[in-house]
């Protein structure tokens, strides 16, 4: 049986008290969010103007509509006066055929320019994604930016395409109905306006409400998306542990957050538009009666009084027509200061100016380096480092978990800033290289190598874009990864699957060394690049991380024996300090924290 599910508004009194004190930063974060999307919009303004022109047209044909059907009640249909009557039906078609035209023409136009303002706007986000710190990321969940990416975006595209053009036409007709009401009839006009503020005290109780539950539920929707995007990345975890029910669960749960946030959200909103259309009869209503109570006096024409009838409609249509997009705009804006949100964040700092002539050395300096990433929260993860690496040289990294191996790696390569302390490649502070110049002359080898769902080639190319075919084929020899490769049906036009799951781990790695190899670089970067590989795939790697080692400076994060004897020095790392460096073979007659590594087996930890 199912449950009977509970509707309770989740906004409490006091979250909607909460709401109102923070009213005024909110509201002038919403001008500010509003005013940053019409910039986009304004940059095809001549475009637009066109737009807004048609938008007048239309709303000047529905405004001499009724003038002109009242006149042809007052003239010639009660006087029986039938010989105008035909050139005043044409007049009229022609007026409501260009109210159509001017309206299809201004959707037309308007659904180009929302499209084209969306573009920008979404290539904006992603060019900002491709600025921003590793540790930006770091501290996202991928679904929720995958979320402002898509529906996020989308809620500003639906709403630009109608919304615009609906208060501008609104305002025009607005204007213009109530100063022709003024001119035929100041009291009738009165009378009709007595609706209005009844109107505008309902919109405001049920916008007190919606605004905040449209933001709550954007922000769930990103929170839901994020779950999903990592449920779906570690099906592997998920399954081995059995996990399945937990996150069907959990899934559910946030499921229900979400369905209850946008039914709220949609019941207050939805409630608008009825509210509207209630009032709109009981002012249909009252401007029939008054108005045939004028008429019957003699204070006013029936012709008047049925220009009024329909004027009293157009005045509330507007009304009614943005109560009917009050949430999408109300969820298009709390889209678009997400959007704004990622926009607005720090890029990375880009100190370095100078620009590398020539290939580096590969000589690599740490001197009293200390790192945390949060400088006023987080305990520090690296604490006075010293080192040199002399170019050419290979030195292997050891020590257990989170002693501070790979984050020495990508302070090298400036994926985080030091705390303190200063970094050296070729005596030069790697602060006053640019970023793009040094990793161009870094190759990485990952414990996971990541590959694209692309062809080989094009996977191995990312190394080095304008890489020759044949380039390419000799890098893959070199990797040993030529011959499966040639096993596969299209060899080096297979296209990957997702994740490359039609590939094993070890050719993955290998195909991640081909990689290294066509960039040719003068540091090389391993990041426990054997831990995950058997023994018979390890000595294939092997051979092709020589080949790939010769010649270059080589920091290796070690799990495996072999690869640690292989080094010129080791670097022993415990709890982010450098307790130990030398040779393989001193380090063994020191007999020291690394001799007792050994000793208890932990040299692949």
């Amino acid at each position: 049986m199912f449950k009977a599910f509970q509707y309770k508004p989740i906004l409490t009194k006091e979250d909607i008290q909460s709401h109102q004190k923070k009213k005024r930063a909110k509201t002038s974060n919403m001008k500010g969010t509003i005013g940053r999307i019409w910039q986009l919009v304004d940059e095809q303004r001549i475009l637009l103007l066109v737009v807004l022109a048609m938008v007048f047209l239309s709303s000047v044909g529905m405004l001499l509509g009724p003038l002109l059907i009242g006149r042809m009640i007052d003239e010639q249909i009660l006087p029986k006066n039938l010989i105008g009557i035909g050139p005043t039906l044409i007049l009229l078609a022609g007026i409501y055929i260009m109210v159509s035209i001017t309206l299809f023409l201004q959707n037309y136009w308007m659904i180009g320019i929302a499209q084209q303002t969306v573009y920008r706007l979404r290539t904006q986000l992603f060019e900002k994604y491709q600025r921003l710190p590793i540790s930006f990321f770091d501290r996202k969940q991928h679904g929720d930016l995958m979320s402002r990416m898509t529906n996020d975006l989308d809620n500003v595209s639906s709403t630009l395409n109608s919304t615009f053009i609906e208060v501008f036409s609104s305002a025009l007709i607005l204007t213009g109905t109530f100063t022709f009401m003024m001119i035929l009839s100041p009291l009738l006009t009165i009378v009709t306006m007595i609706i209005i503020p009844m109107m505008f005290l309902a919109t405001k109780w049920i916008t007190r409400r919606t605004g905040p539950l449209f933001k709550k539920q954007q922000a769930t929707l990103g929170a839901l998306n994020g779950m999903v995007e990592e449920t779906i990345s570690g099906q592997y975890v998920v399954k081995a542990y059995s996990q399945e029910e937990r996150m069907i669960r959990q899934f559910e749960e946030n499921g229900q957050r979400l369905r209850r946030t946008g039914y709220w959200a949609n019941v207050y909103s939805g409630g608008i538009p009825k509210v509207m259309n209630f009032l709109n009869n009981v002012s249909f209503a009252i401007v029939a009666g008054f108005g045939g109570y004028l008429a019957y006096k003699g204070h006013v024409t029936i012709g008047i009084v049925v220009i009024f009838v329909e004027y009293a409609r157009q005045f509330t249509r507007p009304l009614n027509e943005l109560a009917n997009q009050f949430n999408n705009v109300l969820s298009a804006i709390a889209g678009a200061e997400r959007i704004f949100e990622i926009l607005d964040e720090p890029e990375e700092v880009e100190e370095g100016t100078k620009s590398l002539t020539k290939r580096l050395a590969g000589n690599i300096t740490f001197d009293h380096v200390d790192f945390k990433y949060d400088p006023q929260k987080e305990p520090y993860i690296l604490q006075n480092v010293n080192f040199n690496i002399h170019s050419g040289e290979t030195v292997a990294l050891v020590g257990a978990t989170g002693a501070g191996k790979t984050t020495i790696m990508q302070l090298m390569a400036r994926f985080y800033e030091t705390t303190s302390g200063q970094i050296r490649i070729d005596n030069q502070p790697i602060e006053q290289i640019s970023r793009e110049d040094l990793r161009n002359q870094m190759a990485f080898v990952l414990q996971d190598p990541f590959l694209f769902e692309a062809s080989i080639l094009e996977n191995i190319r990312y190394g080095r874009l304008n890489a020759t075919d044949e380039e390419i084929i000799e890098a893959c020899k070199q990797a040993n990864a030529h011959a499966f490769i040639e096993q596969l049906e299209d060899g080096y036009h297979h296209v990957l699957k997702p994740e490359a799951s039609d590939l094993s781990q070890g050719q993955k790695q290998l195909l991640s060394i081909a990689r290294a190899l066509i960039a040719d670089p003068a540091i090389l970067l391993l990041d426990e690049a054997t831990s995950s590989i058997d023994t018979v795939t390890e000595l294939h790697i092997q051979r092709a991380l020589n080949h790939l080692m010769k010649g270059r400076t080589s920091v290796v994060i070690a799990h495996r024996l072999n690869t640690v004897k292989n080094a010129d020095r080791i670097f022993v790392m415990e709890q982010g300090q450098l307790v130990e460096q030398g040779t393989p073979e001193e380090l063994i007659e020191k007999q020291g924290i690394y001799y007792g590594m050994l000793q208890q087996g932990k040299a692949i930890e």
